[in-house]
């Protein structure tokens, strides 16, 4: 939804409100041209998209967040948006985890600091779908049926697979997950997150599940593997950020591969190891909150996001777009930057809604007492 830079984590600040630009009708005192937008589940119960886009431009103001402008190119997205619309965007708690997102729907409501739109793991997501507002953006028909609610409550919106980042100057080259047991390893490896709240490393451990010959269905043996990780010396509490990747105390660490690779930017020395026989893809979830305080913005977001715009400027951010595929097959996707997705060889596993439920409640029983 969703830690550090590039890492959801604890955070309560505001720490982005971008200025209206001078383009439509941005006051926030107008009268909005769709009076349903509250319960509008498409463009069309708007009266169309030039409706929602007035009325949204009417309410003046979008909240999101636990959006880190470096997660998934984030911060492109948002830009893209306000000068768009021109609709001014209050970025709350950018590290935050999926978790905290729901939590401060329900912590703040339809108050004027609530949430508009959450980006969620799916864990996190289908246990929460009484705090969200079904809604069908324009290119609904694009995006396969197992990848969204029926109803419009959630729906998918980018993804790529998990894997081991490192710092190829401090470790030495991983061709194995049980490569991390060695002792030039020690205190340096990490998660992007707590499995407990946090999709991204809640998937971590799951690869390694996987890789120590678990099944989607019983994560045991992936809590068993930081619980020994743990006991050798070698695994980290400390959560992964940019931060901590940029200066060397995490030079490990459990991400998707998208985020990953963003790395190299600011460590040339970066790699990124995907386990052939691991390979676990995941997608966010994109959903609306029923509380929306600015519920036409909150529907114009979606639609923004799942535009071939939208959609693109996350495929430049290294991650796989929900429409990739009609994209690709329409001739609108970014062949250049799909041209740059990290590779993966081998056949990609992905978890059920249920398998990713009972992950997230086996490892929220666990966690605490394993890795103690």
């Amino acid at each position: 939804m969703k830690l550090g830079s590039f890492t959801r984590h604890l955070g309560l600040a505001v720490v982005a409100v971008f200025v209206v630009a001078a383009c439509g009708n941005t006051g926030g005192g107008g009268a909005a041209s769709c009076s349903a937008a509250k319960t509008a589940k498409s463009a069309a119960d708007c009266g169309g998209m030039d409706a929602l886009v007035k009325a949204a431009q009417a309410e003046g103001k979008l909240n999101v967040i636990a959006l880190p402008r470096d997660w998934a190119n984030y911060g492109a997205i948002l830009d893209g948006f306000h000068a768009k619309y021109g609709i001014a965007i209050t970025s709350d708690n950018p590290d935050g985890s999926s978790q905290q997102e729901v939590d401060a729907i329900k912590q703040l409501g339809s108050t004027s600091r609530g949430p508009d739109v959450v980006d969620v793991g799916m864990a996190v997501a289908l246990a929460n779908t009484n705090l969200f507002a079904p809604y069908k953006v324009a290119t609904w028909g694009d995006v396969l049926d197992s990848q969204k609610e029926p109803t419009g409550l959630w729906i998918q919106d980018y993804g790529g697979f998990m894997s081991i980042g490192y710092d190829s100057s401090k470790v030495p080259e991983i061709k194995s997950i049980d490569d991390l047991f060695g002792s030039q390893f020690k205190g340096k490896v990490a998660l992007n997150g707590n499995p407990k709240q946090a999709n991204a490393a809640l998937n971590g451990v799951m690869m390694a599940n996987l890789a120590e010959g678990g099944s989607l269905d019983d994560v045991s043996k992936g809590v068993d593997f930081f619980k020994r990780l743990k006991v050798a010396g070698n695994f980290s509490k400390t959560q992964a950020t940019t931060a901590t990747v940029k200066n060397g105390t995490t030079p490990v660490v459990f991400d998707w591969d998208y985020l990953s690779a963003g790395h190299g930017k600011d460590v040339p020395t970066w790699k990124v190891f995907v386990p052939s026989n691991a390979i676990l893809g995941g997608y966010y979830a994109q959903a609306v909150s029923k509380d929306a305080p600015h519920p036409a913005a909150a529907r114009l977001w979606e639609e923004y996001l799942y535009s071939d715009e939208g959609q693109n400027l996350w495929l430049k951010g290294l991650a796989r777009p929900v429409r990739q595929k009609a994209m690709t097959d329409k001739g609108t996707v970014d062949s250049v930057a799909a041209g740059k997705l990290p590779p993966v060889n081998g056949t990609p596993q992905f978890m059920s809604d249920a398998q990713s439920t009972a992950a997230k409640n086996y490892v929220v029983a666990h966690w605490d007492a394993a890795i103690a």
